[in-house]
């Protein structure tokens, strides 16, 4: 059991200390978080079951001393562990939703989140879309915040993980979403032979091999497969690319998250149009093509899937 600290009666006593204890043992953050105070937030509020929107006044309420063992606790594995407070707490957020992950699942972290949160638009229109698939979709957070924003739409999950698609049900279960919402094991498209989608999002592996070697030891809490694309981190890209035309309907969108190998991505395919979304809560790396576009570079997109 982890000693105590002296003094420490508050939310907001245990929140900053435990940003101070983050600090001082240099842990690394990008898991929903990007500083110690917001990271220590996400821990203490979860460990006794409350949401980040908590008022204010409310960060003066005491912890019962069963409380401030487990808070204690927690704090000193976030250090001495190096796991994401996320999966400390077994919650994260998305879009406004909480989605309940463990380690099977990337923790969210998305920009896409925005695009979601915006039904998709100015790119289609709302009212327009009837289908949306998740592909590679973790604890189902793209799908299941689609399927929330747009509740006229049905949503298909898909992932090749069978561990990840439990926790993509349960977080179905949770949001009360399943008469709309399929849970789907597929390798990407193998098992959608004739399904077709307004909408096609994907944040699939992208990390390549070099910089996979080099991330903080957060992140090595993750499942790799979820996180590791390649030498290139642009394996599971190019598969998406070259299929995605064949899935989406006429006037269809796709939408990929590609973090870091974005310039790898534009060095391969220059002739690609893609359009590189920005977004007002920071992020980068999600690019959108239309149908049309990817049928017209087609070419393109096989041959740098065969090289």
């Amino acid at each position: 059991m982890a000693e105590q600290p002296d003094g420490l009666i508050t939310i907001q006593d245990f929140v900053r200390w435990g940003a101070s204890r983050f600090n001082a043992a240099g842990v690394s953050f990008g898991h929903g978080t990007d500083n110690a105070i917001d990271e220590a937030a996400h821990l203490v509020l979860g460990a006794v079951s409350l949401g980040p929107g908590l008022p204010p006044n409310f960060r003066e309420c005491r912890l019962t001393p069963a409380e401030r063992v487990l808070v204690t606790e927690l704090i000193e594995r976030r250090v001495s562990d190096r796991i994401p407070a996320a999966y400390l707490t077994g919650r994260a957020w998305f879009a406004g939703l909480e989605f309940l992950v463990n380690r099977e699942v990337l923790i969210p972290r998305s920009p896409i989140a925005e695009l979601v949160e915006a039904g998709f638009e100015p790119w289609i229109d709302a009212e327009m879309i009837g289908r949306v698939l998740d592909l590679c979709s973790g604890c189902g957070c793209i799908g299941i915040a689609a399927a929330i924003y747009l509740p006229d739409a049905d949503v298909d999950l898909v992932d090749v993980s069978s561990g990840a698609l439990e926790v993509a049900r349960r977080n179905v279960e949770r949001h009360q979403v399943g008469d709309r919402v399929r849970v789907l094991a597929s390798d990407l498209f193998a098992s959608l032979s004739g399904d077709r989608y307004d909408v096609i999002v994907s944040n699939p592996p992208y990390v390549s091999r070099d910089a996979f070697d080099l991330l903080p030891q957060e992140y090595r809490k993750e499942p790799e497969v979820g996180l590791l694309g390649g030498d290139d981190g642009l394996d599971l890209v190019f598969r998406i690319l070259d299929a995605a035309a064949d899935h989406l309907t006429e006037e269809g969108i796709l939408v990929v998250e590609v973090g870091s190998s974005a310039v790898e991505l534009e060095r391969r395919l220059p002739a690609v149009p893609f359009t590189w979304l920005e977004f007002e809560r920071g992020g980068e790396g999600v690019f959108l093509l239309t149908r049309e576009q990817l049928e017209r570079h087609r070419s393109e997109l096989d041959e740098a899937l065969c090289r």
